[in-house]
Parts: C-alpha cells; structure tokens; sequence
C-alpha cells in the first residue's frame, strides 16, 4: 500500500487529532431541555457520539442501541434498493451486492467524455480547500448555476444512467451533491498522514459518494480502496461495533467520536473480511460505493494530483420510502451546496483556528495550491 510499517499500524491520535477541550458546559437544566432532542436524533442520520449523550450513551450501546439502529437501517436500506433495482443492470446489482461497490470502466463514449472533459478542466471559478495531513483537498461546487454553462456535464450528470447508479446504491431516489474534486497527495511533504489514508466506515448506515475520474489513476496515485463485502456486517463486524460504541463518546480519535469508526488492518482481518481491493483506474472511469463499507484513500510517496467529478447523497436511514427528495425544490436544488456552506460557516465556533474549509478565490480543477496557507 505504498506505507512503512510504522504508519501501517492505525495511530488515532495521529489520524485525526482530538477536537479542541471545550471549557464550557452546559448546566444541567439545558442538558435536561436539549434530551428530547437528543432522543429524537435516534431516528435520524445522527451518528456523533461526542456531542450526542443518547447516541454515546456507554449503557445504552452495551444495551444494544448502535447495534440495533444499524440492523434496522440495513433492513430498510434493502428494502429501498429492492424498489429501485430497474434503475440498474443485473450485472452491476450482482457486483454491488458482492463487493460494496461498482465499476463502470468506459462509462461514457469517447467524444462526449472529452467534451465533458473539456468543459470541467475549464472552469475559473470560485473554489474551496481544506488540507488534512499531507494532503490538499479542493472542491468546485457543480449546483445550477454552474451547470447552466456546461451542457455536456448537464447532461451526463442529470441522465438515468448516472443517477441510477447512485440512487440505488445509496437506497434513495434524490438528487446527489456534486463538486468537482481535486486530491493533491503530499502537498505537505513529512506532515500527519491525510485522515483519509486510515481505513473507516463514514457511518452507520447505507450511504453512497461515487467519482467519475477525468484522469487516470495509477496504482501509486492515491487510488481508492475497498475492503470487498464489508457493507454488509457479518457477526464479527457487528460485535466489533459494539464495542467501539461502547466507548466512542470518549474515544481520543475524533474521528471515530463523530461516528466515522477508523480501524487498522489487523482488525479488518480479524473480521474475517478479504484484503482491499485498491481501484487504480484509467480516465473515463465511474467507481460508486455504499461508504458504510470499510474503505480508504490510499496512502503515496509522491506529489500527485487527481482530478474527479465527486457525488454524495444521504438521507434518513429510517424512512421506508425512496423518494422524497427535498433538493427537488427549485431553489434548494440549484443553490443547497452555497447555501450549506454559508451556514456551515456562519455557525463555526470562533476561538478555534482557521475553519477546515475556505474559501481560496477563483481556481481551475488543475491549478496548484497556493502554499501561503
């Protein structure tokens, strides 16, 4: 996997530092006002321990509360998929059902991969960084207004054979969030190694991101990698989240505190799951995956840059139904992705550093990072 023996054995602290030590907390009386609320997140995609005294609840998990919400998502994620399967080939459901994921190698025929090619690599447009590691992250947000100037992405993005991909694999029929993405490796030569290099499940229940590769990625890029089958939990798994659960409110790895368990390869062995799978792929390439399933971006020793168009789509876990999606609405579709930052930022706590995300002005998907940060 491109990693020395050291970094090959999961370190939380060096994963994902813990968050800040919040000096302030609240007085019983508003911890009592705020349980209802807590209580009701249950039902929910919530999935942090640290700031969730229900969801973290150490009596409660060993009582089999994570657990049980996790088996009933699963059932009804199932459900889901089983009302959207026309969506997709019996061939690519077979693999999905098999592996957690789906390749779609050549997905898109020559000439309209490069006009849409073309019109992504040329964006000059407002863009977003957040550097974790040694690593730079970049995202362009696709929302409407940016579409309307790129028909042929438009169109690939909106057409049936895109969507239904992702809404079956995410077990919901909505409209995805997309950006494009670019991964700088070692923009930060000698730092922490990038969060994202840990193997981890980002949450308890089916889920999906996909990324439609504009470039190739080769073996010694950062491709993705997938622990085969392990959206599906078998009993090692689901005893081995128990415990976690049991202790995630306090865990030193923040990560895992927010519900996104890191686990080494040891442990993944100990699942009884097979080695990943890493997915270096050519150009022109779809990978879609259920993110529930133990994944990660591989780790390289080299400055590399890859490019993707990058989509995720997540709901309530507990509803019966597919559909129902509410980035349907006119304005919350076109503008949702500005819309969730402006809040996001609006409601950062101040006192504690550079946000993870900023703003860093106009940006091309190739142009390198500023190294002024």
């Amino acid at each position: 996997m491109g990693q020395n023996a050291a970094a090959l054995r999961f370190d939380s602290e060096q994963a994902a530092p813990a968050s800040p030590v919040r000096n302030a907390r609240p007085s019983w009386a508003g911890r009592l006002l705020l349980l209802p609320f807590h209580a009701l997140a249950v039902f929910s995609a919530s999935k942090a321990f640290n700031t969730n005294p229900v969801i973290g609840s150490r009596t409660l998990n060993r009582r089999g509360l994570h657990i049980g919400r996790r088996m009933l998502a699963a059932r009804l994620g199932a459900m889901r998929r089983r009302s959207l399967a026309g969506l997709l080939s019996d061939e690519d459901r077979a693999a999905f059902e098999r592996d957690g994921f789906i390749v779609k190698r050549d997905f898109l025929d020559p000439a309209t991969f490069q006009a849409l090619r073309d019109e992504i690599m040329a964006l000059d447009v407002p863009a977003r960084e957040s550097v974790n590691g040694d690593t730079l992250t970049r995202l362009i947000a696709l929302d409407g207004p940016t579409l309307d100037r790129l028909p042929v992405a438009r169109a690939v993005l909106q057409g049936s054979a895109y969507r239904g991909l992702i809404n079956y694999v995410g077990s919901f029929r909505r409209r995805p969030s997309l950006y494009v993405q670019s991964v700088f490796s070692q923009f930060a030569p000698g730092g922490a190694q990038d969060v994202q290099s840990f193997f981890h499940t980002d949450t308890f229940h089916p889920t999906v991101k996909s990324w439609f590769f504009l470039q190739d990625v080769d073996d010694d890029a950062a491709p993705f990698a997938y622990v085969p089958g392990s959206h599906r939990a078998n009993r090692r798994k689901l005893a081995w989240e128990r415990r976690v659960s049991c202790t995630a409110r306090h865990a030193g790895d923040r990560l895992t505190a927010e519900g996104s368990f890191r686990i080494s390869e040891a442990e993944i062995r100990r699942l009884g799951y097979p080695d990943a799978r890493k997915l270096p792929v050519a150009a022109n390439t779809l990978v879609v995956a259920d993110t529930s399933g133990i994944h990660r971006r591989s780790t390289t020793d080299r400055s590399t840059v890859r490019v993707s168009i990058w989509a995720y789509s997540r709901s309530n876990p507990f509803l019966p139904w597919a559909g129902g999606d509410p980035l349907a609405l006119p304005f919350i579709g076109r503008h949702g992705q500005r819309l969730y930052w402006a809040v996001s930022d609006l409601f950062k706590t101040p006192g504690k550093g550079q946000p993870v995300w900023r703003w860093v002005g106009r940006r091309t998907p190739l142009m390198p990072p500023a190294r002024d940060r």
